[in-house]
C-alpha cells in the first residue's frame, strides 16, 4: 500500500513537472477563451468584390501595408461607416482639430523605438506577474491582481474632483454593483 502511495506521488510530481515545460512562454492574464463555435464577429468583414483584370501583366507592383485594388480606401470607407467624413481625413493621418493635442504629445521629441522598448517592459511585467501554479492549472484570470497597484480608486477620484469644484457626473454608492 505505501508503495502505491509513493509511486503515486512520484507519477503527479512529474505530470506536474513537465506541465510547467509546455507551452510558450508568453504569459497570458487573462483567460478569454470563447467556448462556444460561433463565428467571431469581428473576422466577418465586408469586402468589395473581387474583379478579374484583363491583362495580368499590367497590375502594379505589390505594396506592403498600402492599398490594393479591391479595397484602394479602407481607412475612409471606415470612417465613412461609422457615420464620419471621409473627406476631413488628413493625408498625414492625424485630423486637423487633434493638431494642437499631437503637438503637445510631441514637445519632448519622440523614440523612434517606443514600440520595442514599451512591448519589452510590457513582456518583462507579465512574465513577473503571470500568476502561481494554481492559478496556471485551473485557469483562473490574474489579470485584475498584476494590475491592482495601477487601479484608479473612483470614488478618491470623484471626491478629488468633486472638492476642486468641477461638475463630476454621478456614481452608484460604494459596495453597490450596477445592474446588468
Amino acid at each position: 500500500m505505501r508503495a502505491a502511495h509513493g509511486k503515486f506521488g512520484i507519477a503527479l510530481a512529474a505530470v506536474l513537472v513537465l506541465a510547467g515545460c509546455g507551452g510558450d512562454r508568453q504569459p497570458h492574464l487573462m483567460n478569454l477563451r470563447s467556448q462556444s463555435h460561433s463565428p467571431d464577429e469581428f473576422a466577418i468583414l465586408p469586402s468589395k468584390p473581387l474583379a478579374m483584370p484583363t491583362d495580368l501583366s499590367a497590375l502594379p507592383a505589390p505594396t506592403p501595408g498600402g492599398s490594393n485594388l479591391a479595397d484602394p480606401t479602407p481607412d475612409a470607407d471606415a470612417v465613412a461607416a461609422l457615420g464620419g467624413k471621409p473627406g476631413a481625413m488628413k493625408a498625414g493621418g492625424v485630423p486637423v482639430a487633434d493638431g494642437a493635442l499631437v503637438a503637445a504629445a510631441d514637445r519632448y521629441g519622440v523614440s523612434p523605438t517606443i514600440r520595442a522598448d514599451l512591448d519589452a517592459a510590457d513582456l518583462k511585467f507579465r512574465q513577473n506577474h503571470n500568476g502561481r501554479l494554481l492559478d496556471k492549472l485551473f485557469g483562473h484570470t490574474v489579470y485584475f491582481q498584476a494590475y491592482k497597484n495601477m487601479t484608479l480608486d473612483q470614488y478618491a477620484e470623484l471626491a478629488r474632483w468633486r472638492a476642486v469644484g468641477l461638475a463630476t457626473p454621478s456614481a452608484p454608492p460604494k459596495g453597490v454593483t450596477p445592474p446588468n
